[in-house]
C-alpha cells in the first residue's frame, strides 16, 4: 500500500471524515481574513451606499448556496455514500485507465451537483483511499481531483460561486444554463482527464489487493436531501434559500439525533472563511459599479480574450471577487467568461477556495500534495480545456 498503514481503511476514511475536513477550514488566518472582510464592506458602504447594495445583493446568494451543499455533503458523508463509490471503484475493475475514468466522471458528477468545494473536500481522502486500496500511484486521482473538480464546475449554476454571481445579470434557471453549458462541460471534463491521465500514465498501473469489505451505505437523508438540492438547483432561478433550508433540516435531523455536534458542524463550515470572501467579493463588485474600467476591457475583447483575462485575474485576486469585479455590470460574453473564472484556478494555489480544501484535506489524509506539481499539470490543462471549452461554447452559438 503506496499510503499510511491503515489495518481498517474504511473505517479509517468515515470515521476521521469530519476530523480532516474540519481542520481545512481551520487556521490562524481565518478570523483575520473574516475581519478584513468586513472592513472591506465597511468601507464600501461608506465610499458608496447604492452600490454596495447591489454588489451585496448580487453576491449574497452563492455563499448562502453553497452553504447548503457543504451541510447536504456532511450528510451524504455521514450515510457512507462517498466512501461506498470510492470503495466500488477500487474493485471494480483491474484497468487502471478505466479506474481513472470512473473517478473523473465521479469528481465531474460531485462537482456539478454538490459544487466543487464539496467535491474536493470529501472525495480528496476517499480517492486516496481507492489508489492505496489497489496499490496503485496516487498521483493520477489525487491531481485528478483538484483539476477535475473546477473543470466540472461549468454545468449548473450552483456548480460553483462564480456561476451564481455572474448569473445575476442574465436571470437563467437552472435547466437553461445547463442547456447552454453542458457541451463547454463536457469538453473541459474530457480534455483535463486526458491530460492528467496521460502526464500521470505510469501510475495507472494494477496491482490490485484484497479489500476490506465496506460497511454498506445508507440510502436515506442524504440522498433524500441532495436529490430535493439538485431539483432546487435545475428549476429554480434563486435556489439559495430553498437549498439551505434543505441542508438545514438535514443537518438539524443529525443533531436531533446526537450523531453530531453543533460546534463540530460550525468549523466544518467555515464561516470566517466565507465572510471574508463575501467581504472581499463586496467591496470589488462595489468598485466595479462605481468605475467602469473593468467593463470597458470586457467590451472590447473578444470570447478568447475575455475567456484568458478572467484566468489571469482568477489567479490575481480569487475567481470568487474577480467575478464580482468583472461581472459588477452585465458583461459582454458572460459564458466565455465563465470559462476563465472556473478553468483558470487551476493554473495556481491562489485561484480558488477548492485548492485550499484539497491541500488540506490530502494531507491530514496522509499524502503530499505538491503545489509546484499541481501547477505544472495546470500549465497544460487550462489553456487546452479553455480551448475545447470555448469551442465547444462557440458551436452552440453562446459567448
Amino acid at each position: 500500500m503506496t499510503g499510511p498503514d491503515r489495518s481498517t481503511p474504511q473505517e479509517a476514511v468515515s470515521e476521521d471524515a469530519s476530523r480532516r475536513i474540519r481542520a481545512v477550514w481551520e487556521g490562524r488566518l481565518s478570523l483575520p481574513f473574516a475581519a478584513l472582510g468586513l472592513f472591506a464592506v465597511g468601507v464600501a458602504l461608506v465610499a458608496n451606499p447604492a452600490d454596495a447594495r447591489s454588489a451585496a445583493a448580487q453576491d449574497w446568494s452563492p455563499f448562502v448556496l453553497v452553504a447548503g451543499l457543504l451541510l447536504i455533503g456532511l450528510v451524504v458523508n455521514d450515510d457512507g455514500l462517498f466512501s461506498a463509490a470510492g470503495h466500488w471503484l477500487a474493485r471494480s475493475t483491474r484497468s487502471g485507465v478505466v479506474l481513472f475514468v470512473g473517478a473523473a466522471v465521479m469528481v465531474g458528477g460531485v462537482s456539478a451537483v454538490l459544487n466543487l468545494d464539496t467535491a474536493v473536500a470529501f472525495l480528496t481522502p476517499v480517492l486516496l483511499y481507492t489508489a492505496w486500496s489497489r496499490g496503485e500511484g496516487e498521483a493520477p486521482l489525487l491531481y485528478g481531483c483538484l483539476l477535475l473538480a473546477n473543470a466540472g464546475s461549468l454545468l449548473l449554476p450552483g456548480s460553483n460561486l462564480t456561476n451564481l454571481i455572474v448569473l445575476g445579470h442574465l436571470h437563467l434557471s437552472g435547466g437553461e444554463f445547463l442547456a447552454r453549458m453542458w457541451p463547454a462541460w463536457v469538453a473541459a471534463l474530457v480534455v483535463t482527464t486526458a491530460v492528467v491521465g496521460f502526464a500521470e500514465r505510469r501510475s495507472l498501473r494494477v496491482r490490485v489487493e484484497e479489500l476490506v469489505e465496506p460497511e454498506p451505505p445508507v440510502f436515506g437523508l442524504g440522498l433524500g436531501a441532495v436529490t430535493l438540492a439538485t431539483a432546487f438547483v435545475a428549476v429554480l432561478r434563486s435556489p439559495a434559500l430553498p437549498v439551505l433550508l434543505v441542508g438545514m433540516v438535514a443537518i438539524g435531523i443529525r443533531l436531533l439525533r446526537g450523531n453530531r455536534e453543533p460546534r463540530g458542524v460550525m468549523q466544518f463550515l467555515g464561516l470566517p472563511t466565507l465572510v471574508g470572501l463575501f467581504g472581499v467579493a463586496v467591496a470589488l463588485g462595489t468598485l466595479g459599479r462605481a468605475w467602469s474600467g473593468p467593463a470597458t476591457l470586457l467590451a472590447h475583447l473578444d470570447t478568447w480574450a475575455t475567456a484568458f483575462v478572467a484566468a489571469g485575474a482568477s489567479v490575481l485576486v480569487n475567481n470568487l471577487p474577480a467575478a464580482s469585479l468583472l461581472a459588477a455590470r452585465t458583461p459582454e460574453r458572460p459564458f466565455a467568461l465563465l470559462i476563465g473564472l472556473n478553468l483558470g484556478p487551476n493554473l495556481f494555489v491562489t485561484g480558488s477556495l477548492a485548492w485550499i480544501l484539497w491541500l488540506r484535506a490530502a494531507r491530514s489524509a496522509g499524502a503530499r500534495p505538491s503545489i509546484a506539481r499541481a501547477s505544472r499539470l495546470g500549465a497544460v490543462t487550462v489553456p487546452l480545456s479553455m480551448a475545447a471549452a470555448l469551442g465547444a461554447l462557440l458551436l452552440t452559438g453562446a459567448r
